[in-house]
């Protein structure tokens, strides 16, 4: 790092006991000598050999080394010699008369005196000089910049290629360079970051004292270095801000290229094995567990296209942020892959939405038709069963029951019809979304399903009517069955109530012939009241007969009825004539006895005829005998009228009477008396 008085760099060459290799120093010195710069070197080189701890023949052998290296610019040679040891050497040889022939002069020198030639500032403290110089700094900072310049100038190479890489060739040949140089050797970051901290080192050292603080000139080589280590890093910046701008170009097209490569599986998958899927599937079952069965295999179906619109889904977020920030260049194709990929994604989720709704829809019309098969049987088995009721009111039950289950199956076959209709709209729809295929006969086949489902319901429904109607006037007539039998127990009942107030209500004979006749018009209109109860009765049992032949079927209380109305009645009849009988003789009693009483004294022939009194006598005795008697029935049963307290009354009358007529004929006994006295 020092210089001589004529502003030459000084070059020092340490010499040590051991054996110096003159290849290595020679190696060395074309090193040295190849830092300075072509202007330092000009002004020529001040050689200090250093043989205090060497041999003569070494340290001769080094300078005439320096002839053959060296002769230009070097302009003199300082042997440092021992103080003793080569005194006796020198007169072999003479430096200075070899002058011409090395083309350097050189001299030999104590260390102590070779201040003379160089000024102390620039020696080193090995000489006795001033100088700070740290040879094992100088070393590293040296290697540092050595590997700096190697792996910088390699690197800019290496970044050029790349750079420049797709200059020249065809679009193919550039993408082949770039691939197989994209990549350097070295990280540009870590060298860049090594110049700077080098950079860094050498303006540092420029400006700072050293260690000592005694002021301080960078050497020659330094200096060089700072614009050479500047020039390589604007180089090197330059290259790595192109090489990052490549680097954000392949990365765009690579991402480009995959972006567009998942497009493809993504529709090439759609329209490829996602439509065959599809395609595959077109029936819509004829059952319940047909149909649930086809929801699942659907349900498979759409959980493998899951994935791939999941794909799409990511590979849409991609594109959108690649248009956000993309370049004019890109957007046309972007834009162009994310319509292709929606208009697929859109279709397919269009078609398994479709296919959805079809298989629902189809799912919705089974259920309602074996909610309608099942209602249909209920009914058939309803109506298959022989109606057997214990009253008219359970038949009116049953008949409730069954106009429901008939208005529950008209309801269920309208919501049929429409599923059904709603499930052939769709499926006329399908031809829009046929993937390419000609569904015609798998559609004819749908359509001949559900039309045939719908038909077979109709004609199940419409059997079930008919049945319905055969049913329903049989429950009729049954109903008319039971209430014609129970209004004949009902007329039975009240020609039985017409014979109980008969024997217990009309006991009264009358009081007089015209009160008799009176009562005796009553029983008449009495009388007929019952008959027309017998005659309704009569009818309702001939009803209960016809209905029963209609219905095939016996009836479980005409049987008994007819019976006993016949029994009621003849015990009635029988009744009612002794009512009769006693009431007309009443009447010949009354009456004849009134015609007695009534007779004047002044009549006497009149009551010429004994025998009308003795008539009058049997009468109502006849009369009051008949009221002891009971009435007695064909079973043998006796009845009697009234109370004995009422028939006492009636027989009391009677007899009032009788004493009466007695009476009068004994007044009509005493003067036929007294005339033949006279």
């Amino acid at each position: 790092g020092g210089k001589d008085r004529r502003s030459g760099l000084i070059l020092t060459i340490p010499l040590c006991l051991e054996q110096t290799s003159m290849d290595e120093l020679s190696v060395t010195l074309d090193y040295l000598l190849s830092i300075p710069s072509e202007k330092c070197k000009a002004r020529g080189f001040t050689v200090i050999v250093d043989g205090r701890k060497s041999q003569w023949n070494v340290v001769k052998t080094v300078v005439l080394m320096l002839q053959n290296v060296v002769p230009a610019e070097v302009s003199l040679v300082c042997v440092v010699k021992p103080d003793e040891f080569w005194d006796k050497k020198v007169t072999h040889f003479c430096f200075w008369k070899e002058k011409d022939r090395l083309g350097f002069e050189v001299i030999l020198v104590s260390a102590n005196k070779l201040t003379r030639y160089i000024e102390p500032c620039q020696l080193t403290e090995d000489f006795g000089g001033t100088l700070t110089y740290d040879h094992m700094d100088w070393l590293n900072k040296r290697l540092v910049f050595e590997k700096f310049t190697k792996e910088s100038t390699s690197l800019l190479d290496e970044l050029a290629l790349i750079n420049n890489g797709g200059d020249k060739g065809t679009q193919q040949e550039k993408e082949r360079s770039i691939d197989l140089n994209f990549l350097p050797s070295v990280d540009p970051e870590t060298v860049l970051q090594t110049g700077h901290e080098l950079l860094s080192e050498l303006q540092q050292r420029r400006f700072n004292g050293s260690d000592g603080g005694v002021s301080w000139s960078p050497m020659d080589d330094e200096l060089l270095a700072q614009p050479q280590v500047m020039k390589l890093l604007d180089s090197l910046r330059e290259q790595y801000t192109r090489y990052q701008e490549v680097c954000r170009q392949r990365s765009k097209r690579t991402q480009l290229e995959e972006i567009q490569q998942k497009v493809m599986q993504v529709v090439n998958w759609l329209e490829g094995p996602g439509s065959e899927q599809l395609r595959t599937q077109w029936g819509i079952g004829d059952s319940i567990r047909a149909s649930q069965a086809l929801q699942q295999k659907h349900e498979e179906i759409e959980s493998q296209h899951s994935e791939w619109f999941a794909v799409y889904v990511e590979l849409n977020q991609q594109i959108a942020a690649l248009l956000n920030a993309g370049d004019e260049e890109d957007l046309v194709e972007l834009k162009a892959l994310q319509q292709q990929l929606s208009d697929v994604c859109y279709r397919q989720a269009s078609q398994l939405e479709f296919r959805q709704n079809l298989l629902q829809a189809a799912l919705e019309f089974h259920s309602v038709a074996q909610d309608l098969s099942q209602q249909l049987d209920g009914l058939l088995g309803m109506l298959c069963v022989d109606v057997a009721p214990a009253d008219g009111a359970s038949i009116q039950q049953t008949l409730k029951l069954l106009e429901e289950k008939l208005k529950s199956v008209d309801s269920g076959l309208q919501g049929l019809r429409e599923k059904g209709q709603s499930l052939l709209d769709q499926i006329s729809n399908q031809a829009s979304w046929a993937y390419g295929k000609d569904v015609t006969i798998e559609n004819k086949e749908n359509v001949d399903h559900i039309q045939g489902v719908m038909e077979d319901m109709q004609l199940r429904k419409q059997r079930c009517e008919d049945m319905v109607d055969v049913r329903r006037l049989k429950m009729l007539q049954m109903v008319q069955l039971f209430k014609c039998e129970e209004d004949a127990a009902q007329a039975v009942e009240w020609l039985s109530e017409l014979l109980d107030a008969l024997l217990k209500t009309h006991t009264r004979l009358g009081d007089d012939a015209q009160e008799t006749k009176v009562l005796l018009e009553k029983h008449r209109k009495f009388v007929d009241v019952a008959q027309s109860t017998y005659d309704y009765g009569r009818q309702l049992l001939q009803a209960t007969v016809v209905l029963c032949q209609s219905l095939r079927c016996t009836s479980r209380s005409s049987g008994d009825t007819l019976p006993r109305l016949n029994r009621v009645w003849k015990q009635f009849t029988i009744t009612s004539e002794e009512r009769v009988h006693r009431l007309e003789t009443a009447v010949a009693f009354h009456s004849s006895a009134e015609k007695i009483l009534q007779e004047c004294p002044e009549q006497p022939e009149a009551f010429s005829e004994v025998e009308q009194f003795d008539e009058i006598e049997a009468v109502g005795k006849s009369l009051l005998d008949r009221l002891t008697v009971p009435v007695v029935y064909p079973d043998g049963s006796e009845q009697y009228f009234g109370s004995p307290s009422d028939m006492a009354s009636a027989a009391e009358h009677i007899r009032e009477k009788m004493k009466l007529v007695t009476l009068k004929k004994q007044q009509l006994r005493q003067p036929e008396a007294t005339t033949p006295e006279s």
